[in-house]
């Protein structure tokens, strides 16, 4: 059973510079989606478009918000992302909001981990 608060991290992509959001979600049961939605409920987040990414796995949802986009992508693995390449503001934000909320809980990584792209 998945321990309120879920944790995240704020770290660059593999080989870049540009930052995302990271879950672990012990139990993919639906209630983490609920926990984050409401969590964002403040820069007001509205599905605009669901892909399903059979061959991946995978679920992607482009998110609009007061802040601009997003994309969240969940697989079956029990791990989720939160990107903006091109709006990093959006993802300051959305750190901040969680960092706040008693539903997460942040843990710091070293971005040095991350500089060379994974193969």
């Amino acid at each position: 059973m998945q321990d309120i608060p879920y944790k995240y991290r704020l770290r660059p992509a593999y080989g870049s510079d540009k930052l995302l959001l990271e879950f672990s979600i012990d139990k993919p049961d639906g209630k983490f989606e609920k926990a984050l939605f409401s969590a964002l409920e403040s820069i007001h987040p509205v599905i605009e478009d669901i892909a399903d990414l059979w061959m991946n796995d995978e679920v992607l949802l482009t998110v609009a918000t007061d802040r601009g986009s997003f994309l969240y992508s969940k697989d079956i693995w029990g791990f989720a992302f939160i990107m903006a390449e091109e709006n990093q503001d959006c993802i300051l934000k959305i750190d901040a909001i969680l960092n706040t909320s008693s539903f997460f809980q942040k843990e710091e990584v070293d971005y040095g981990m991350y500089k060379t792209p994974r193969s």
